[in-house]
């Protein structure tokens, strides 16, 4: 089995030596490593990919005592327990699901949750449960409370919002702390909130994209895990431009759950850092 290893400290000589000495009395072998020192905050993060006979335990203890002030996490390569969100539109919904089905996306989709009926025959057709959690007539703390106690049913290791159009309350934000994927229809910080490519459309853009980033209870301010964009010109409608934006936010989002599956990406104060 593959372990990863992240590490991230304040940065002082001596810190790989320290690490790789460690593991290599534990008869770990080293498949890849990455490291990357922030200068501005003098910060230190490192990603190794590892092999070998692992005692979990032994080994963060050893690591803690040669590096004290560290913060040190230790994951294996089983795939992820996930629950994906979604409304109505199916897009990014459909090529998670498949890319389970055929296995290609390190990640065990344990549920769909929907405020909307629309996608159940997609979903089951699919072999995921589904469930249909109305809003209507529910306050908005009711609604969360019901969408809340069917996801901690499953107890994932994520919960990823696959075009989930409704704003979520800080207080139902924090029970997912760097656990809350979203993607956002646009290039942020550009064109927050709704209606992106209508607000491209009237500033004449000459690109259009989607950004995937962790959830924070500021609206789209979390930090961003991966963008990616397309070109544009004038002769394009903002319909247009929505239907090009479907394909780049789902192969986006696509993108970034590999990354954080993966465990290549650190998320430090409101920013990421992403190992590639």
């Amino acid at each position: 089995m593959t372990h990863y290893l992240l590490i991230n400290c304040p940065d002082e000589p001596g810190l790989v030596y320290r690490i790789t000495e460690v593991l290599y009395r534990h008869g770990l072998n080293i498949l890849r490593n990455g490291e990357f020192v922030d200068r501005h905050d003098h910060h230190f993060f490192m990603r190794t990919e590892l092999e070998g006979p692992c005692e979990p335990a032994r080994l963060l203890a050893d690591l803690q005592t040669a590096l004290p002030h560290a913060t040190i996490r230790l994951r294996d390569d089983r795939p992820r327990r996930i629950v994906l969100m979604a409304t109505k539109e199916h897009h990014c919904l459909s090529e998670l699901l498949l890319r389970h089905f055929f296995g290609q996306l390190q990640a065990q989709v344990l549920a769909v949750i929907s405020n909307h009926d629309n996608l159940r025959n997609l979903t089951e057709r699919l072999g995921v449960p589904y469930h249909y959690l109305s809003a209507e007539g529910l306050s908005r703390e009711a609604h969360e409370a019901a969408v809340l106690q069917q996801i901690d049913a499953y107890d994932p290791d994520y919960v990823v919002l696959a075009r989930y159009m409704r704003i979520l309350s800080p207080e139902f934000v924090a029970h997912f702390p760097a656990r809350l994927i979203n993607i956002h229809h646009s290039f942020l910080p550009a064109f927050v909130g709704a209606s992106p490519y209508a607000q491209a459309y009237a500033r004449g853009v000459k690109s259009i994209g989607a950004t995937a980033h962790f959830v924070t209870d500021q609206l789209d301010q979390g930090p961003i895990i991966t963008q990616s964009v397309i070109p544009t010109d004038h002769t394009h409608s903002a319909l247009d431009m929505a239907q090009a934006g479907r394909d780049v936010e789902k192969i986006t989002l696509a993108r970034a759950l590999t990354l954080v599956f993966r465990e290549q990406v650190f998320v430090h104060r409101n920013r990421t850092i992403v190992f590639e």
